[in-house]
């Protein structure tokens, strides 16, 4: 299940390309049907490949510092370039974003031949356009919006799929709704420069640790794409029904914004400098409280929306034959409570960060803060699904309660910024109260470590987080037997990370979780434990999928990755781990 596939995007849509091949690319959103999603479909995922005839060996990389894939084409008869990019820079002080995808062919070498093949689809591969060919572009028709390929490429060529000679560049143009209007060659190229330019600037602008830099870049390039700019909504992951393994029927939709991931993210932003990210994120958080009035869900569409029933599209074949394919999640319908721990540690940014100073009025601030307090005394011993969604057993969870805790003690640092003595006291109230819950109720002596569930003495990677965020008093004992209990139990494949052992409602679970495996390499850090650190986070940078991406999940068995991709999380793991381990600059 290895993933030779690289993203590209400008923070409207994104596509995942494989040796010139677009195996997944959604319009106009992230969160619409493919256009192309032979990722799940070879027949009724649409194509959109350039090929070498006679290419012995193909090889994919990025342009360094960009998202703009560079893809070469190498055989007896000569060789080419391909550059794959979808258009960002700053145009009339705003973000030109449009959806439309740009390829540009280039001969290096002897006299190469390529072919393309354009089959877009549509409605998840039950729409079939006809195509219609004009003076210098192919027209797909019966879509939602008008679908254009415009290029240079003889279109006979095209229509009947045939190889044809690369004696100079060709450009091809594929947009959505709005065609290209003005000269094509000089349109592509330029358009090229500009977006190699405004990457390069964007990564100038990151703070770096001074170890580990390439791979923090690549992971910061790949967070900023699942960013949907319009609301600063952040994506979990591109795709949709990766397996997490094979076999496992764990096939899921992550193309929405989990609140889970919004304090992690947020870390991570911070870190590398970003705070237009930040503020954008900040205020889809905002908008979401404020919507809700207060009682929030675990995960929403990247518009707010919380509609995304979860349906099986039993036409797909699924990734590798693995059924069923999956649209909507039913984690929208569930309850966690640990999102409002959560939203209490990502909105403080406004109220403690001094770059945010006046954005939100006090007012607003407290009435924010004092809803979610609210919600967390009203929730404390509430069981839930949990922060893994178990679908039909709740239990009170040692990660939730792990939140609330966390949320409660930032938020006393917020009333005591805002001078509001009651939202202190009642902080400091609710703090205490989580920290005793975790210390008598999840607290299992006899493992060393706080559990998964009260009363139950099966553990969680997530609880490796009571580590990171504080819980633990820094000469404490416990906290180096939590985290060595939680490495035994769940530790597979020389110390990758599964989320939990214990039976869920699909049976035993499997694949390690990347993310918890770079929590891990945080936690052992934090403990003092560098050297143990250093090896587990090289070993997994060593797991990258070739182009420096990361899913979901990866197979103990075989080392590969699996389940969907690019995942956030996974991202924002490496990010702060890296910065946790590298040396100072000083």
């Amino acid at each position: 299940m290895a993933y030779r596939l690289g993203i590209i995007g400008n923070c409207a849509y994104s596509a995942l390309v494989r040796d010139g091949s677009v195996e997944w690319m959604c319009w106009p959103r992230p969160d619409s049907s493919f256009v192309f999603g032979s990722l799940l479909d070879g027949e009724n995922g649409g194509v959109f490949a350039i090929e070498g005839v006679d290419a012995e060996t193909v090889h994919q990389e990025y342009i360094e510092n960009t998202n703009v894939l560079r893809t070469v084409f190498s055989g007896a008869h000569g060789e080419f370039e391909l550059f794959d990019f979808a258009p960002r820079f700053l145009l009339y002080d705003r973000y030109y974003k449009p959806p439309m995808l740009v390829r540009v062919i280039r001969p290096i070498s002897g006299e190469p031949r390529a072919v393309v093949r354009c089959r877009p689809v549509y409605d998840y591969g039950r729409l079939r356009p006809t195509a219609w060919a004009a003076s210098n572009h192919v027209e797909y028709r019966d879509l939602p919006a008008p679908v254009r390929l415009t290029t240079n490429v003889p279109l006979a060529y095209i229509e009947d799929e045939r190889p044809f000679l690369l004696e100079r560049d060709r450009h091809l143009v594929l947009t959505w709704g709005q065609p290209l209007e003005a000269g094509l060659e000089d349109t592509a190229e330029r358009f090229l420069e500009r977006t190699l330019d405004y990457w390069r600037r964007w990564v100038k602008g990151t703070r770096v640790p001074r170890d580990y830099q390439g791979e923090v870049i690549r992971s910061a390039l790949a967070l900023k794409l699942h960013q949907y700019e319009d609301t600063g909504a952040l994506l979990a992951a591109t795709t949709t029904s990766l397996p997490e393994y094979p076999g496992s029927g764990r096939n899921w939709d992550y193309r929405y914004c989990w609140l889970r991931d919004a304090y992690f993210t947020l870390n991570a932003l911070e870190r590398l400098g970003h705070s237009e990210e930040m503020e954008r994120f900040l205020e889809y958080l905002r908008n979401l409280a404020e919507e809700e009035q207060g009682v929030l869900r675990p995960a929403y569409r990247i518009n707010g929306s919380a509609d995304a029933p979860e349906q099986e599209l039993d036409w797909l074949d699924g990734f590798k034959g693995e059924k069923p394919v999956r649209i909507g999640n039913q984690a929208f319908e569930h309850v966690q409570n640990d999102v409002y721990g959560e939203m209490v540690l990502a909105v403080s940014r406004l109220f403690l960060d001094i770059r945010f100073v006046g954005s939100v009025p006090p007012k607003t601030a407290l009435a924010t803060i004092g809803g979610l307090l609210r919600q967390i005394e009203a929730k404390l011993e509430e069981p839930d699904a949990g922060p893994w969604e178990f679908r039909e057993r709740w239990r009170l969870h040692g990660f939730t309660v792990l939140m609330h805790w966390a949320g409660a003690r930032r938020a006393v640092e917020v009333g005591e910024a805002l001078g509001d003595e009651a939202l202190v006291a009642k902080a400091r109230e609710l703090e205490e109260r989580a920290f005793e819950i975790l210390s008598t109720q999840l607290w299992n002596g006899e493992v060393g470590a706080i559990t998964q569930v009260a009363g139950e003495p099966q553990l969680d990677a997530a609880n490796l987080l009571a580590v990171h965020l504080g819980f633990f008093e820094e000469d404490d004992p416990r906290a180096a037997s939590h985290v060595d209990a939680i490495r035994r139990a769940l530790s597979v494949n020389g110390g990758l990370l599964r989320r939990y052992s214990t039976r869920d409602d699909f049976g035993e679970m499997e694949a390690a979780f990347t993310v918890c495996s770079f929590w891990l390499v945080e936690a052992l850090c934090l403990i003092g434990r560098v050297d143990e650190a250093r090896e587990l986070f090289e070993r997994l940078l060593s797991l990258h999928n070739g182009l420096g991406l990361y899913s979901e999940d990866i197979l103990p068995e075989t080392l590969e990755q699996s389940g969907n991709f690019p995942q956030t999380y996974s991202h924002v793991g490496l990010i702060n781990a890296a910065f946790r381990l590298s040396r100072r600059w000083d």
